[in-house]
């Protein structure tokens, strides 16, 4: 055991204030129960001014004990709703003002370890527009009490983070990202993790950001293995879209569409145009929208990271990943909003058309694999496809072609009875599960995630299947493999994960059908 190491373990023992010297200065954290906490860390320098459109740089030494017990501020972000549902555990509180927000919060262990212990680090979803670490789904004490050192990270977002700009480097929330992977790899010794035991996992637009760096060559020894929840390997934008919604930005603004401009408008103007973006048609004659309107910006690369890592022309194919989506994806973006109960055939047709080159072909290939779906449970299908389905499994496709032993897949079935039992297993349900949140009071109730107060049964029902997800997640954190069999090209083995667990094979080969190799 290093001395770092173990000067963590000693202090977290003896005092409810532990103090953990890291590169740039100590911090002082605290102890709840059997969990050690460190918040606010900083990875990078505050991104200010013309900084906001930079690469980010290291943070600036301090000497005396830096306070790491209470929650930081948040990146630059406007509030975002999804109708009837409360999604205040997902988005945490909105912005949160304040200069250094580019973090991390660390949990761990209080008591001492044998050895140093495996490193999961959370990238939050929200549309690439929302989110940080201080929502109530992320607190990681639960995962940590199994045996792991938790890292949950903010990230640039929104104009500052992802906006294609001349004169800035392309996808800053993503380089934010690759930091902070670089400050766990040279600090996580201190609190009690395995730097080369890393596994960067994340859901929603933190998985697809996760996908990416998957094909990213210079994030190639920053991390072990990934998990890429709901997510999407074809999830980037073309330079040609990300055109399109830089040119109305700057419209928007009044600006020229040059770094130097942006950097003179204030994070309120740069957040108040952000929604109206959300609208931009940004098909092409070659892509599709890969966030369906959803969301203007994300990362913009020259090639989807599925087929980066198909041709191996870069990236780091040697991890091991896990990869997975919810069994009813769409539902989270039609349900609350009424639009499931209410969809038509033409709201079928527009969807598919958004979604691809061949739409009456691919509503056929849907009907055929559903044939008594209603027309909601139809579009709900073909959107959520569209947004993480396809983009799921090119990505494991591809990373299976390279490392099949290395690669393992799953769906989350586990329906929601939120809204009436309409919500069902739809996007984000799961990860209550994964971080052990399941007893949260903001999920339950009028408008909770996971539906109205359970009972007993059903309390103790839904804790065994979170402490069954969080051992699977742990146990691949710290080996590659979560407790079931690979996937591969031939079988495409696939764990079904509901209160009941079933491996099954190629569950989705209609889709699959239906879609075709060549959707981009």
């Amino acid at each position: 055991m290093n001395s770092a190491h173990r000067m963590h373990r000693t202090h977290a023992e003896a005092t409810t204030s532990p103090v953990i010297t890291t590169t740039n200065g100590p911090v002082r954290g605290f102890v709840r129960g059997d969990v050690a906490a460190y918040l606010g860390i900083p990875y990078a320098a505050p991104p200010l001014g013309a900084a906001r459109f930079a690469a980010p740089e290291p943070p600036a030494p301090w000497t005396s004990v830096r306070d790491a017990t209470t929650p930081g501020p948040t990146a630059p972000q406007a509030e975002r709703r999804l109708g009837d549902l409360d999604m205040s555990p997902y988005f945490g509180p909105g912005w949160v003002r304040g200069d250094d927000y580019l973090t991390v919060d660390v949990r761990t262990p209080a008591a001492p370890a044998e050895r140093p212990l495996p490193v999961l680090v959370f990238v939050h979803g929200g549309g690439f527009v929302a989110g940080s670490t201080r929502a109530p789904l992320y607190d990681g004490s639960a995962l940590a009490r199994v045996g792991v050192v938790l890292v949950t990270l903010n990230y640039r977002l929104g104009v500052q983070g992802f906006l294609d700009l001349a004169g800035a480097p392309a996808n800053r929330g993503l380089l934010d990202v690759r930091a902070a992977l670089r400050w766990v790899r040279d600090e996580i010794a201190a609190f009690g993790g395995d730097p080369s035991t890393v596994t960067v996992f994340g859901q929603s637009a933190g998985a697809t950001l996760v996908a990416a760096l998957l094909a990213d060559p210079a994030a190639a020894g920053l991390f072990r293995r990934a998990v890429v929840q709901s997510g999407s390997g074809l999830g980037a934008f073309s330079r040609e879209q990300a055109a399109r919604v830089t040119r109305a930005a700057a419209d928007a603004l009044g600006v020229e569409a040059r770094a130097e401009a942006f950097a003179a408008v204030p994070d309120e103007r740069l957040v108040g145009i952000t929604p109206a973006l959300a609208g931009i048609d940004l098909r092409t004659a070659t892509h599709t929208d890969p966030l369906m309107g959803l969301s203007p910006l994300g990362p913009v690369l020259d090639e989807q990271p599925a087929h980066t890592l198909a041709a191996a022309r870069a990236g780091t194919p040697d991890v091991d990943l896990l990869v997975g989506t919810t069994a009813q994806e769409g539902n989270l973006y039609l349900v609350p909003q009424g639009a499931y109960a209410t969809s038509t055939a033409a709201d079928v047709e527009a969807t598919a058309a958004r979604a691809h080159a061949r739409p009456a072909e691919l509503i056929a290939a849907h009907r055929a694999a559903r044939p008594d779906a209603s027309l909601g449970e139809l579009r709900s299908a073909v959107l959520g496809e569209a947004l993480f389905g396809a983009g799921s499994r090119a990505l494991a496709d591809a990373h299976a072609a390279k490392s099949p032993s290395r690669t393992h897949r799953y769906v989350f079935a586990w329906p929601s009875p939120a809204l009436g039992g309409t919500l069902g297993a739809a996007h984000t349900v799961e990860l209550p599960f994964v971080f052990g949140t399941t007893g949260l009071p903001a999920l339950y109730g009028d408008g909770g995630v996971l539906g109205p107060v359970r009972s007993p049964a059903a309390a103790a029902e839904a804790a065994e299947l979170s402490a069954r997800m969080r051992r699977a997640w742990v146990r691949f954190a710290a080996t590659g493999d979560p407790g079931w069999d690979a996937y591969d090209a031939e079988r495409r083995a696939t764990m079904r994960i509901d209160s009941d667990w079933a491996l099954v094979d190629d569950p989705d080969a209609a889709e699959r059908a239906a879609w075709g190799p060549g959707y981009v």
